[in-house]
């Protein structure tokens, strides 16, 4: 019986092609693993299907905003611990590791600047932040943002993204509820723009008032856009839900959307509705 053997020490089995981490990037929709700095120069769509990927919101400013027109407003505002909320988690403690991995204060930043020359007050929701949750200090950012574009006489835009109120704050979360929509009605009665772009998700008391209130209603591609989830409707009424429900094709169909933009024609789409109707 004779024995392979090899003696050419210059092949290795073991040697592999080592693949550095944080670089590929797998789509949800379509399953196609992505080139992230490729991803990233497409805006992090995805150049198969179009899902568009939860960015943060300095990928908005970047996107929107005109170079270097761009100041941040109400840097002050952080949230408080009023109720001592303490489940399995202290409130105070997830406001903390919240900060420490998003490097922001709250789940919004407002922006006083320019698209395409037009002025506007920006406000951008950061999901990433406790889901986007809709506590004190969001409800009195975006009120302020829209006395302050009322102030300036100038349209107010709100890229959304949220997973409704946030109940370690208990009533006084959906206290914001009303104190947005009423900032909004006196906006509109004065004659303001506002413009919502609602992405992935926008859901519970944000889509129960400002994300709702808009005189033009934007959404990205594929955003689930609704009060509560799917899967909890689905329960309650102990029925399948149709294809594509809740998702914002489907809210386009049934008309609780204006109109679907994608990040690639975003600026220019705002831009032009900004011109035409102020």
């Amino acid at each position: 019986m004779s024995w392979f053997k090899r003696k050419d020490k210059k092949i290795k089995d073991s040697e592999k092609k080592s693949i550095p981490d944080g670089l590929w990037d797998k789509c949800p929709s379509c399953n196609e693993i992505l080139y992230r700095p490729e991803l990233e120069k497409n805006l992090s769509v995805c150049h198969h299907c179009n899902h568009h990927f939860r960015v943060t919101p300095q990928v908005y400013v970047d996107l929107l905003l005109d170079s270097e027109s761009e100041i941040h407003l109400f840097q002050n505002l952080e949230s408080e611990d009023f109720l001592k909320f303490n489940a399995g988690k202290k409130y105070h403690q997830q406001i903390v590791a919240a900060k420490t991995k998003t490097g922001e204060k709250d789940a919004i930043k407002v922006y006083d600047g320019q698209i395409n020359g037009e002025s506007v007050i920006l406000a951008i929701m950061n999901f990433q932040f406790i889901g986007g949750s809709m506590g004190s200090v969001v409800g009195e950012a975006v009120s302020r943002a829209i006395q302050k574009a009322a102030e300036l006489k100038v349209p107010f835009l709100l890229v959304c993204a949220s997973g409704g109120a946030r109940m370690q704050e208990g009533a006084i979360s959906l206290m914001q509820l009303a104190k947005t929509s009423t900032n909004l009605a006196k906006f509109a009665k004065n004659g303001g723009l506002y413009i919502p772009i609602l992405t992935d998700p926008t859901t519970g008391g944000v889509t129960a008032s400002y994300g709702m209130l808009g005189d033009i209603i934007l959404a990205e591609p594929g955003a689930l856009i609704g009060f509560a989830g799917p899967r909890v409707i689905k329960q309650t009424i102990g029925q399948d839900l149709p294809k594509g429900f809740q998702r914002s094709e489907f809210l386009l169909e049934k008309g609780f959307i204006d109109h679907i933009v994608s990040r690639s024609e975003m600026k220019e789409k705002i831009s032009t509705l900004i011109s035409l109707l102020t």
